[in-house]
């Protein structure tokens, strides 16, 4: 999280424990659900990746600074636009004439985080975080505005996280659309000293929605024929 260690760890354990607990129900439940169970889980590490990011910046390490940062963004810019699209994708109807467009969805996500994340590699120089109104600041480290403006990289990253599940066949993942649509309001609105940190953090809590999802098994009230009522 954005504001200190100490609350990044906690968020981290938070989000983990669910996540792992919410995992073994999909497991048993349905595989389908999995891809989204894991979705805390992943944002309990995110978190802990930025934890550890704090300490490198509070304890004047660069090396840690970098491992977490990359840690940190490696889910930002390069696991959430693959992931949400594939999620979709695993979880719709295979009748579903959506199902090979939240495919396409995914492959374009793959190489869209794959340009936002793996040029961060090459050079520490590419990581930048900075310490802005005592939150972590990552703005200055994105290689595509190298290509295109902010803007339009901001409109395709989230694009991709919103459309899939706003074009799902269940509609409770339709309302899971809505909450990420409050969390990028929120997050433009409000925080825009250090937009990404919070976006992380509140699309991370955002997920507590899935683990609502899946276990009251919503989605076998539209498919029960795959979901087993």
């Amino acid at each position: 999280m954005c504001m200190s260690a100490a609350v990044s760890f906690a968020a981290s354990v938070f989000l983990g424990v669910g996540g792992a607990a919410i995992t073994g129900t999909a497991w048993s439940r349905n595989l389908r659900y999995l891809p989204l169970a894991l979705m805390p889980l992943f944002a309990g590490i995110q978190q802990f990746s930025e934890g550890y990011v704090w300490l490198g910046m509070t304890g004047d390490s660069p090396v840690e600074v970098v491992r977490g940062a990359m840690g940190f963004m490696f889910f930002t810019w390069f696991m959430w636009p693959v992931w949400i699209p594939f999620c979709v994708y695993v979880l719709e109807p295979d009748i579903s004439p959506r199902k090979p467009w939240f495919l396409a969805m995914a492959l374009t996500g793959l190489l869209f985080g794959l340009l936002l994340y793996v040029p961060h590699g090459f050079t520490s120089d590419m990581v930048v975080v900075e310490i802005n109104n005592q939150s972590l600041a990552y703005e200055k480290s994105m290689w595509l505005d190298f290509i295109m403006p902010r803007w339009l990289t901001n409109t395709i990253y989230v694009a991709l996280i919103i459309i899939p599940p706003s074009l799902s066949h269940y509609r409770h993942m339709r309302h899971f659309a809505l909450t990420l649509v409050a969390v990028v309001l929120v997050d433009f609105a409000l925080l825009q000293f250090a937009y990404i940190s919070f976006f992380c953090l509140l699309a991370g809590l955002a997920t507590l929605h899935l683990v609502y999802i899946i276990l009251t098994n919503k989605c076998a009230q539209e498919c029960p024929e795959l979901f087993h009522g």
